[in-house]
């Protein structure tokens, strides 16, 4: 896609959804930080089932490490991988609880030391939480970049790096949640709704759908 293509590509974007935002339940940084562990394999639906009840008794790294891992896990019995992410979500609330006074750092390099985070978790958090630019190259953002032609890349690092690259700054700050919204709604995996999508006329995908 040429500069001006992507600069209408993102207008368009931002006309449907002017004020786009994760569909993550979280009361702050923390429990945005455990939200998006948990979500990893996962639907956000599954994930804000499971952590309305868990929110409610505990918002904080203290009240985590308080209710211990064995309760954790029942709190969180019905997503994958429950026992693993139990786990993280302990032992990154007593490093937040060690390192960081019990607050969510704001650094990329910080997020990534904690228990279960990678660097597309620590991308959403200081982007949703704290404002920052960054763009977390998850399923859909990997298919809708590669699939119109926006920033193509093998891997979800080299769809990241092209997307930081050719994102106008004034974009940026919301990039992330178009692109995961596009994909979840409007280019979909198995039949991309492309009779619905406002950039279809942009997009290089050669096998659109009619209907």
């Amino acid at each position: 896609m040429k500069p001006d293509q992507i600069e209408e590509f993102y207008a368009r974007l931002s006309a449907a959804r002017p004020e786009p935002r994760g569909e993550l339940d979280y009361v702050n940084p923390y429990t945005l930080l455990v939200a998006v562990v948990l979500s990893a394999q996962a639907t956000d639906k599954g994930v804000n089932k499971a952590t309305g009840p868990l929110f409610a008794v505990a918002d904080s790294p203290a009240k985590m490490v308080a209710l211990g891992e064995e309760k954790v896990r029942e709190y969180i019995k019905t997503i994958g991988l429950f026992n693993t992410k139990a786990k993280n979500v302990i032992g990154l609330s007593e490093k937040l609880l060690a390192d960081h006074g019990g607050e969510v750092p704001q650094d990329r390099a910080s997020l990534e030391a904690l228990p279960g985070v990678g660097r597309k978790t620590a991308s959403v958090v200081v982007n949703i939480a704290f404002g920052e630019p960054t763009i977390a190259v998850d399923t859909h953002i990997f298919r809708v970049s590669n699939r119109t032609g926006l920033a193509p890349g093998k891997t979800p690092l080299a769809v990241e790096k092209k997307l930081e690259k050719v994102t106008p700054d004034p974009w940026k700050r919301h990039a992330h949640h178009w692109l995961i919204l596009h994909g979840r709604y409007i280019c979909k995996a198995r039949k991309p709704d492309c009779p619905g999508c406002p950039v279809a006329d942009l997009c290089q995908f050669k096998e659109k759908t009619s209907g």
